[in-house]
């Protein structure tokens, strides 16, 4: 099989994983506290090289590209932007740090603030996991008194005070998707101090997700496909032919 063809096959897989990417991303447009995954594709030394049987740089036959693959999928953690909402049970982190919740026993981070109070008290996730506070425990409210939340992540009932979780993780590196919007942690994240908790009661980050950008590199996407699938189409073509005049001579 000519050696183009693999190229190309590998070109229209990178593309296509990258499509998914992207349409993961434009299907949480509108989804609170989301962080759109970007796709790395890097360059492929040819088959000799990467058996060890030719050296790069050495000028040789077997000295020609590999093609690409998908390197990694990236998480980008930048901010977005924040939308005032005036519920008490809406949260928005300004910069660094994630609220912490539990599901399934294990802890998880998030930047989704949209909770829920349920009808037990207990401060809940759209999905219904437990929101723990600062000493890692669920939150549990009194569902007969009015709630009012304050400044610096702090639900307050009477005299009672509730104060969500809230870490740092060392690095965005420490940090897996896990699905339903939550990341877990692969190290142990660091706690944030309380003079420099930055939390927005009444409001939530939104989407980080530009949807115009992601459609144009949609429509890009799409097109490289399109382009390896006729390459392939081609050297397909041309390999029938040499089989045909091959056969008739």
């Amino acid at each position: 099989m000519p050696y183009g063809m693999y190229l190309s096959a590998a070109g229209a897989d990178v593309q296509s994983r990258r499509m998914e990417l992207i349409s993961n991303n434009l299907a949480n447009v509108d989804t609170v506290g989301f962080k759109q995954q970007l796709a790395i594709a890097q360059a492929r030394h040819s088959e000799a090289i990467l058996r060890g049987e030719s050296s790069p740089g050495g000028g040789s036959i077997d000295d020609v590209g590999g093609g690409v693959f998908l390197a990694e999928s990236l998480i980008d953690f930048g901010p977005g932007a924040v939308k005032q909402t005036g519920v008490d049970t809406d949260f928005a982190i300004e910069g660094d740090g994630f609220f912490v919740v539990e599901k399934d026993g294990q802890q998880f981070l998030t930047r989704a603030g949209n909770f829920l109070m349920r009808a037990d008290g207990r401060l809940t996730t759209q999905q219904g996991h437990s929101v723990l506070d600062a000493g890692g425990n669920p939150i549990a409210l009194d569902p007969a008194l009015p709630v009012r939340s304050l400044a610096g992540g702090i639900l307050q009932q009477g005299a009672d005070r509730a104060v969500l979780g809230l870490v740092r993780p060392q690095s965005y590196g420490d940090l897996a998707k896990a699905g339903e919007n939550l990341f877990l942690p692969l190290a142990e994240p660091q706690s944030i101090d309380p003079e420099q908790r930055r939390v927005l009661p009444g409001h939530l980050e939104q989407s980080a997700v530009n949807p115009t950008s992601e459609m144009v590199r949609m429509i890009e996407t799409s097109r490289a496909y399109e382009a390896n699938v006729r390459m392939i189409q081609n050297h397909d073509s041309v390999v029938g032919s040499l089989v045909t005049r091959v056969l008739r001579s």
